[in-house]
């Protein structure tokens, strides 16, 4: 389908421009070179990057792919693009909600919050069309470049052949200029779910394809009977699909998803007039609207068995794939990058050994077969696959309207939370007698207010010594060359207490420079504290 002028927004973002690699006599060597320039190539470029790292950044074309996409972005995302300057606009220009409704035919079964309590920089989700996203980024690249930040974007750099080795890996690169090799001691795959790179050394995935078909639809039309906020539909009195999902985007785009079925002509279906069929059903023959992009997709709930493979590392779409109900897929992805940005960064700063990069494949597999879990249940649900599982369904959904015991059964899409590491080889004890069950060793640290700014932002991307009510060195701790900075609280606010101290008087957090719980004390103990730092670090 025709595309909207504003989803080719600057689309030359980094267009071709010759390297000086491309003259050596040599094969020239980079600390990380990153296959792959969408938004989790770019921001792992972004995160190594700010820490000081060079890094190259290989992709095929010259900017921003076409078409909306991923257009769900979540809190934990937010958080994490807030730790790279870029969160605030995010937010500024995308469409905000909380609020998610689910019908059965024409009636309204329930409502849920997906952020019910206050005292958060970052709402649940924001709705903003990937190319935006990815803009984004791009964009503070270019203020960290001028900055000083060792990032090379290089568009219209294709790879075409990939050789590893035990301490690099060697990649032959095609430009419009002709080709030219250079050599990585880290290639970091982003090259999305098709991934060119995966395919070169011979990988492939494990998982599940599922048996039906969902064409989307992205239209730009004004209609305030339909706000901003997360509809769902299970068999819709309409009859444009066996399921439909509504969403709000920004410029008055809205995405509506139709379950159309397996066994359909794609080539029909994708004709502008049949999918103007649905929608016109859907909408009513007196809405108006302009076609944006349209596409047609399948579930798919698979991933690698290992993400990290001698010197190349996998991530996002490349590592692993969910089924897009539940806004699983960028929002993982961007997890995947805060999860292995620092611990690259210690390797090659010679702070850790690059046995830490293992916790990366440990820790993120971890969260891709959660990821997958609730993706499978949720598909699983939406399109049951015999007379049984359907009734099953059904059943459910007639209890959730008047009972809600019923209503967690009803899965029509799992919405996207960060990943708790439980039982990581980088976790202490949880040294916090009555300690909040969410912040113990391995979660993800929720924010809180603090007077006229946030705990999260407090935090930052370093390791952190966080203090309530308690005493520590003001210069925070060190072991083997990496330091926690403290950053210390007292006279708490309500949410801060509940969020972390629970029945406690005091607490000692270690918090890792991607925002998760290392260790938790009742009081700062040196040694204790100390030794959760090397674990933090793999050196345990």
């Amino acid at each position: 389908m025709p595309l909207d002028d504003r989803y080719s927004l600057a689309f030359r973002l980094y267009p071709y421009v010759r390297s000086a690699d491309q003259d050596a006599a040599q094969p020239v060597r980079h600390p990380v070179v990153i296959f792959g320039g969408g938004p989790i190539g770019i921001a792992t470029a972004l995160d190594l990057g700010r820490q000081g790292v060079p890094c190259v950044v290989l992709d095929d074309h010259e900017g921003i792919g076409q078409g909306s996409r991923a257009i769900c972005f979540a809190k934990r995302t937010l958080e994490i693009c807030d730790r790279y300057g870029c969160g605030e606009p995010m937010v500024d220009k995308g469409v905000v909600w909380n609020l998610g409704k689910v019908f059965h035919e024409d009636r309204k079964i329930y409502e849920f919050n997906l952020l019910p309590e206050e005292g958060h920089k970052y709402p649940a989700f924001i709705n903003l069309q990937q190319p935006y996203f990815e803009k984004f980024l791009v964009d503070r690249v270019r203020e960290e470049q001028a900055a000083g930040a060792p990032i090379d974007i290089r568009g219209r750099n294709r790879v075409d052949a990939v050789r590893t080795h035990d301490d690099y890996v060697e990649l032959d690169i095609m430009t419009p200029e002709g080709p030219y090799t250079i050599q990585a001691d880290w290639l970091i795959g982003a090259d999305g779910a098709s991934s060119p790179l995966r395919n070169m050394m011979g990988l492939d995935f494990e998982g599940r394809v599922f048996k039906d078909s969902f064409l989307i639809a992205d239209i730009k039309m004004h209609n305030d009977d339909f706000p901003t906020e997360r509809w769902f539909w299970f068999e819709p009195s309409h009859g444009a699909g066996a399921s439909t999902l509504l969403h709000r985007q920004p410029d008055d785009v809205w995405r509506v998803d139709f379950q159309i079925g397996w066994d359909v002509d794609r080539k029909e279906e994708m004709k502008e007039e049949n999918i103007r069929r649905r929608l016109d059903a859907f909408l009513g023959p007196d809405v108006g609207y302009d076609m944006v992009w349209s596409s047609i997709y399948t579930f798919q709930c698979r991933r690698m068995d290992k993400f990290r493979h001698g010197r190349v590392i996998f991530a996002g779409d490349a590592a692993h794939q969910v089924s897009p109900f539940g806004a699983r897929g960028a929002n993982s992805g961007m997890q995947d990058v805060d999860n292995l940005g620092w611990k690259l960064g210690l390797v090659l700063a010679g702070k850790a050994p690059d046995s830490l990069l293992d916790t990366y494949c440990s820790e993120r597999r971890y969260g891709a077969d959660e990821n997958i879990l609730n993706s499978t249940r949720a598909t699983d649900f939406i399109t049951p696959k015999s007379p049984v599982s359907h009734m099953f369904r059904n059943a459910v959904l007639n209890l959730a309207e008047h009972h809600a015991f019923a209503r967690p059964l009803v899965n029509s899409g799992r919405l996207s939370v960060p990943c708790v590491y439980d039982g990581s080889s980088l976790n202490s004890e949880d040294a916090l007698a009555n300690g909040p069950e969410r912040t113990r060793p391995g979660s993800p640290c929720p924010d809180a207010p603090l007077g006229e700014g946030f705990l999260l932002g407090q935090l930052g991307g370093d390791f952190t010594l966080l203090t309530i009510n308690c005493d520590a060195p003001d210069a925070g701790v060190e072991a083997d060359g990496v330091t926690a900075k403290r950053v210390a609280l007292g006279d708490t606010s309500d949410a801060l207490a509940e969020r972390y101290l629970g029945q406690a008087e005091s607490a000692v957090y270690l918090i890792r420079p991607d925002q998760h719980v290392a260790g938790r004390w009742g009081h700062y103990d040196e040694t204790a504290v100390k030794a959760a730092l090397r674990r933090a670090c793999g050196k345990d």
